[in-house]
């Protein structure tokens, strides 16, 4: 690690209160664990450290949701936390740095969001082997890492079957932050679950950006245009899976007075209030339960590494029904999810 590379990832570091950080709203906060009736008080000899991906806390997704299961361990475990956070356009060595930054200063375990921190956590996992790792979104070998991992295309399928259903125009889009092999993940579902409704529907497709460049998840404003590009061509549901550039797909929705479905969380409670009606429905993906069990583990002593899937069966994705917009599909879509997990719907990846 180059002395510059240090500095950088001193630079990115952001101190977050013991135990609870920031508020879920992304907003800053200074209350310590132990503060709330029901929390647990924090242990300064529990230190966990927690590296976000481009949009951190307050993008009202991704990286909120693994904020959650953090939150949520903090105060019932009397965690000590740390996080840092990706800013868009930085080089890898940043991300290396970042992690180990965690490292030198005694958090242990220390877990990346995102899949983009993969090489540089096989670095600084390899040249830490006495730390504990854990990575969200991507399967990277080490015996002291823990991949968490999720069936998307499960959760997609079924927002997918929604947005069919929905259609008037029988045309839904759906815009991809960053077109890899996981957002692939959750184009696959969603067209495959629309399909299954109506195998003549119009799903039209389009990415953000391309990797190495990762601002496809923090760029609204594009997120807005390529929606809007979207509903001028005749769609009327729009799906995404683009991190905080969702919010420009809300507003385009909005807008033209036709529907939008959200992703990881329950974006129905955690978008702008002035767009939260046009979410049809949002595509649950569980990071916080992943986070919470994983840190769970580590205290109990249990975390072994490897894979971990968390899929419909065991409640890892889902859909949401907040608002009410799809209460009268729901025993359609609540077949569909139990054909699933019969195994009498397999639902593609690519």
């Amino acid at each position: 690690m180059t002395k510059a590379t240090a500095i950088a990832g001193v630079a990115v570091l952001v101190l977050a209160a013991a135990g609870c950080g920031k508020n879920s709203d992304g907003g800053d906060g200074d209350t310590k664990a132990g503060s709330k009736d029901n929390c647990v008080k924090a242990d300064p000899d529990k230190k966990v450290g927690m590296a976000f991906d481009v949009g951190g806390r307050g993008d009202q997704s991704f990286n909120d949701s693994a904020a959650k299961g953090l939150d949520k361990a903090a105060c019932e475990l009397g965690l000590t936390v740390q996080t840092a956070e990706a800013q868009d356009g930085e080089p890898e060595s940043a991300r290396e740095g970042r992690l180990q930054q965690l490292v030198d200063a005694g958090f242990d375990p220390v877990i990346a969001v995102g899949f983009a921190y993969s090489p540089s956590l096989a670095k600084v996992a390899k040249a830490n082997p006495d730390v504990k790792f854990a990575i969200v979104d991507d399967a990277v070998e080490g015996k002291n890492i823990t991949n968490l991992l999720f069936a998307e295309e499960q959760g997609s399928f079924l927002v997918g079957a929604a947005a069919a259903l929905k259609s008037e125009s029988k045309n839904i889009g759906f815009v991809g932050g960053v077109e890899t092999p996981l957002i692939k993940k959750f184009e696959a579902g969603y067209e495959a679950g629309a399909k299954a409704v109506d195998k003549s529907i119009k799903v039209q497709a389009r990415y953000l950006s391309q990797p190495p460049d990762f601002s496809g998840f923090g760029d609204p404003a594009k997120g807005k245009t390529t929606a809007e590009g979207m509903l001028d061509a005749g769609a009327d549901v729009i799906y995404h899976a683009a991190g905080g550039s969702g919010g420009g797909v809300f507003e385009a929705a909005s807008a033209a007075g036709k529907k939008a479905i959200g992703v990881d969380s329950d974006q129905a409670l955690t978008a702008d209030k002035s767009v939260r009606d046009t979410i049809l429905t949002s595509m649950l993906k569980n990071i916080d339960v992943a986070v919470y069990d994983y840190l769970e583990s580590v205290e109990k002593g249990d975390s072994t590494g490897g894979p971990i899937v968390y899929d419909l069966k065991d409640g890892g994705v889902g859909y949401s029904t907040t608002g009410g917009q799809v209460d009268d599909i729901k025993e359609k879509l609540d077949g569909y999810k139990q054909q699933i997990i019969d195994g009498e719907i397999t639902v593609p990846t690519k």
